[in-house]
């Protein structure tokens, strides 16, 4: 996916009713940090921004170079740096808080990002990730078999797909306290179905290339969702993990 296409989508999203509650109980999980707050993997910086706006030091880092100039060009004024999830441009203890929203199943090794956000927060300091678990993803369909195997396909493609559902026992393997756990469930019905199409049409490519479905079957698959968005049937239901803990002052047995 061209970086445009993905600002497309990520911003369509984020405009979702959903998605700005969603948000909102990341930002109020996060309690009243006194001191810095890092945006892990900020992408154009809405969070950031929203963040300020309720009276938070905010930083927005992402490893993207292209994500960040956008980000700088769209929130003037903010603090964006370049940095990764495993090596996060902060010093041991300098943040108060951490936000990781649609991250960590784009790692390779989520227990050690979780270890680099043990080392930048300050005893204390709170820590939010947020994140759908891809191999949950509901669709209405007439051909629920197709349908789980082309989920699955496109499970299979992203990096981590269930470190969502994991977040819990990564905090507590990481030596995090208080941890608790929500799932928000995102529902698209009606006029907001339209912008899902295209993941549901990556979702298809996907299973199509890796031999999981045939083109007829991920044709016949794309037609209907289309249909259904037409004749207003259409429904994709995504369970979002959210999930806050506390770094403590030592680590915990």
């Amino acid at each position: 996916m061209s970086i445009d296409a993905l600002i497309a989508r990520l911003d369509a999203y984020d405009a979702d009713p959903s998605a700005v509650r969603l948000r909102t109980r990341s930002y109020e999980l996060l309690g009243d940090p006194a001191g810095l707050v890092a945006d892990v993997g900020c992408g154009a910086g809405l969070a950031v921004a929203e963040l300020a706006e309720r009276g938070v030091q905010a930083v927005g880092v992402d490893v993207s170079e292209q994500m960040i100039e956008l980000a700088r060009r769209r929130r003037s004024g903010a603090d964006f740096r370049i940095g990764g999830a495993c090596d996060l441009p902060f010093g041991d203890g300098e943040l108060a808080g951490y936000r990781a929203d649609k991250v960590f199943h784009e790692l390779a090794d989520p227990t050690r990002a979780l270890a680099e956000a043990r080392r930048v927060l300050m005893p204390g300091g709170r820590i939010v990730l947020v994140g759908q678990d891809w191999d949950t993803f509901v669709i209405d369909s007439s051909a629920p078999e197709l349908t789980r195997r082309i989920v699955h396909a496109r499970a299979d493609q992203i990096t981590s797909p269930r470190a969502a559902r994991a977040h819990r026992s990564l905090l507590l393997d990481a030596g995090f306290q208080d941890v608790a756990v929500e799932v928000h469930t995102a529902v698209f019905t009606g006029q907001r179905a339209e912008p899902m199409l295209g993941m549901l049409t990556a979702a298809a490519e996907a299973a199509c290339t890796s031999g999981v479905v045939t083109r007829a079957e991920a044709d016949g698959w794309l037609a209907e969702q289309r249909d259904r968005v037409r004749s207003d049937r259409f429904l994709l239901a995504v369970p979002m993990f959210v999930a806050a803990a506390t770094r403590p002052p030592s680590r915990t047995a």
